[in-house]
């Protein structure tokens, strides 16, 4: 079995934890990121441990960046086995200012409303949660076609199930990545691929860490929020998220699972609330 390992946005807290917990599998890793800097630090990390591990720049949504990147990592570790599709997220612009509609939003160009929401902030978040999803799985896949232990993870969210307010194309993305690996998993279900993904909960991350906590460090109304509808009372922490990851890419503990979105949630999507 060829024993190669992608994860796309792996400069990021979660994605990088991925990243080192493949190599401590025995993976030859590829971090592939935008910021070439934030991969490489983890990717130097992985090697002084005693992993195999390249960075690579990398923008998701470039076609034919990815190939370009693809035939790197090729011919420096190998073809790609285990990919995982990290990278996404939400963008400031793609945010409300209100959770509810107020008197008066409608006219409003001091904040951010649904009404004036930037189309283009719009865009930018869909297609990362969508598009960088679908290129890389299109150039990396080719490699996995007809091998044996071949898997893709994607990473879903709590807004696939419900969506939360003011994020409103990250949750309509996030559902999408979910009926995507649906998708993906039947389609290469003859293939020798399995397609799954993992739904985390809430963990703290660079790109939402404003949204979670004020400067000086408390938590903010929004994070309240979230622990109350929390039964575990906490958020996750990037190493919690590694036990399904295993389970999701070890093929002889799940050699017939595919196509599974797998919440890691401290009970959050089982929680009516009541």
């Amino acid at each position: 079995m060829n024993k190669v390992c992608v994860v796309t946005g792996a400069g990021g807290v979660l994605c990088s934890a991925f990243a080192k917990d493949m190599a401590k599998a025995g993976y030859a890793v590829a971090l592939l990121d935008i910021n070439e800097e934030a991969a490489q630090k983890y990717a130097d990390e992985i090697v002084a441990e005693g992993g195999v591990a390249k960075a690579y720049k990398t923008n998701v949504l470039d076609r034919e960046a990815i190939e370009a990147v693809h035939a790197q990592v090729v011919a420096d570790l190998g073809k790609c086995s285990v990919l995982i599709n990290g990278a996404g997220g939400n963008n400031p612009r793609a945010t409300t200012t209100h959770e509810y509609y107020e008197e008066g939003d409608i006219d409003r160009d001091d904040i951010t409303t649904f009404f004036n929401l930037d189309k283009s902030g719009f865009d930018f978040v869909f297609d990362l949660n969508i598009k960088g999803v679908l290129l890389p799985t299109q150039v990396f896949a080719q490699d996995m076609i007809g091998g044996e232990g071949c898997s893709i993870i994607n990473i879903s969210s709590m807004n696939a199930y419900t969506p939360l307010t003011k994020i409103p194309a990250y949750s309509a993305a996030k559902a999408g990545i979910s009926n995507f690996t649906q998708w993906l998993a039947v389609h290469f279900a003859k293939s020798g691929i399995r397609v799954n993904a993992i739904a985390p909960g809430f963990f703290a991350t660079n790109q939402n860490r404003a949204l979670l906590f004020n400067e000086d460090g408390t938590p903010t109304a929004r994070t309240g929020k979230i622990l109350a509808a929390t039964p575990m009372g906490r958020f996750g922490e990037a190493e919690e998220l590694l036990g399904a990851l295993r389970f999701l890419t070890t093929p002889a503990e799940s050699a017939v699972v595919t196509g599974i979105v797998l919440p890691v949630d401290g009970g959050f999507s089982a929680y009516s609330g009541v």
